[in-house]
């Protein structure tokens, strides 16, 4: 892989972590604020859980998709170096 490929590359994974940073202060921000507006107005019913546990999963599907969680690079790494050292154990000489 040149440079040039590198870099762009590099930069892409820059973009969606700063895009996952951008979801997460929104997420911030507008939970925030529904929290304020649900119990100023009717703290009686708590209705905010409901937005704020559907942008939960968002946010850490989001997560797992830039930084990688179970299933990221470095796994897919580690299997394709693990289904190969089988391969070549199954040979035979």
């Amino acid at each position: 892989m040149d440079e040039q490929t590198s870099y762009q590359e590099a930069k892409k994974r820059v973009e969606k972590i700063k895009g996952f940073y951008i979801h997460l202060v929104c997420y911030v921000l507008a939970n925030t604020f529904l929290i304020a507006i649900n119990l100023l107005t009717s703290s009686m019913y708590l209705w905010f859980i409901w937005p704020l546990m559907g942008w939960s999963i968002g946010i850490l599907i989001h997560a797992i998709t830039v930084f990688g969680g179970l299933w990221g690079k470095s796994w897919e790494e580690r299997k394709i170096q693990e289904i190969m050292e089988k391969e070549k154990q199954a040979r035979p000489y």
